[in-house]
């Protein structure tokens, strides 16, 4: 497969055509339009295999174009799980393996998020920590549980990724008398939809609580390079999209390894 055919294909088959006028204001319209697209742009890419491009189109489409997770009203979701997103390096300096980096501004905007939700639904949350120190020391919010990074015997700090804390948040509710329940996610606008897909795959409900926006300006000092800016860290969010698909698919097509 020729790289450069396949994006001069891919580009000419997104494009809308002229003629198509204020039809592709109605959004079902248009991604009726970019599915065809990427179907034609793929089938040419792979040699004429339209059988493998109409497997491999919606996947390209769902990963790379769609970035809105479902949602639900707030009386439906039974607690909130926030994710973090970045931080900022010690303030005081130190060895970084063993001193705790510092909360950062992207994450007090994610624990305001919290609060306006929880002015609305007064439900139980569950906030990485960075999230949760904002939620104690600027809102005295009760009934957070926060999760913290993993501090060896030695002092060595490890960080949970998303679905460490979606594991730790999936362990803690396991036992409660109405199951797990369903949750509510709060996380960056870039990670979101990820979130929601990764609290799933704990084997929780999740959705976005409808009408509320996620925060979407990135820090440019962040201790964690990816999430400085959206270009890097679109790649690496499809990165860990893509990987979580293809365990899935695997394991669906191949149950018994």
């Amino acid at each position: 497969m020729d790289r450069r055919l396949f994006t001069a294909a891919l580009t000419a088959a997104l494009a809308v055509p002229a003629t198509a006028g204020a039809a592709h204001a109605d959004g079902r319209v248009g991604e009726e339009h970019r599915g065809r697209a990427l179907l034609a742009a793929l089938t040419e890419a792979l040699d004429g295999d339209r059988r493998t491009a109409r497997i491999l189109a919606p996947l390209v489409e769902d990963v790379g174009f769609d970035w809105e997770p479902p949602a639900a009203r707030l009386d439906e979701l039974d607690f909130i799980v926030a994710y973090g997103f970045g931080n900022r390096p010690p303030a005081g300096g130190g060895d970084p393996t063993k001193v705790l980096f510092e909360p950062g501004p992207v994450n007090e905007e994610l624990a305001d998020t919290v609060a306006r939700i929880r002015a609305r639904r007064d439900i139980p949350v569950y906030a990485q920590w960075e999230i949760a120190r904002f939620l104690e020391s600027k809102y005295r919010m009760k009934n957070v549980t926060s999760i913290e990074p993993v501090i060896a015997p030695d002092g060595t700090i490890t960080y949970l990724s998303t679905d460490g804390v979606a594991q730790q948040v999936a362990e803690a509710r396991k036992d409660l008398p109405g199951g797990t329940g369903t949750a509510g996610v709060v996380g960056f606008r870039d990670h979101h939809k990820r979130c929601v897909l990764t609290t799933e795959g704990r084997g929780m409900r999740a959705f976005a609580p409808r009408g509320f926006a996620m925060p979407q300006t990135y820090d440019p000092q962040s201790g964690q390079a990816w999430t400085r800016r959206r270009d890097l860290y679109l790649v690496s969010d499809m990165t860990a999209q893509w990987t979580m698909l293809q365990r899935k698919l695997i394991a669906e097509a191949y149950p018994n390894g």
